[in-house]
């Protein structure tokens, strides 16, 4: 997670209160969708940006989950995102956030 979307996501989390914020992420890959999740709930792991050292504990999801694919409207995450679901490996992005959300997450 770069660090103006860090900026951001502390500034939401201080504005709206940690408990009202959920975090979605879309990468691509397992491990970087966790280090966003461990970004923004136990605070940047590389030490480089605004959540260094800053615990929020935010609820975090990627949008291929099964808890928000089905919040999504049906038409518009198959206009959006069904075509990369076919190349991710989604057992592998749910283990990951799963691992993150139980470790860290405080608003579930």
């Amino acid at each position: 997670m770069d660090l103006e979307n860090q900026k951001r996501v502390k500034e939401f989390a201080e504005q709206f209160g940690a408990e009202n914020i959920v975090v979605l992420l879309g990468a691509a890959e397992a491990e970087a969708s966790g280090l966003a999740a461990e970004t923004v709930t136990a605070g940047d792991p590389t030490y480089a940006g605004p959540l260094t050292g800053v615990s929020l504990g935010l609820t975090v999801y990627h949008i291929c989950e099964p808890e928000i694919k089905a919040e999504v409207d049906p038409g518009v995450y198959e206009d959006q995102i069904s075509m990369m679901e076919m190349v991710l490996d989604i057992d592998e992005i749910v283990s990951e956030m799963s691992s993150i959300r139980e470790q860290y997450c405080k608003y579930l």
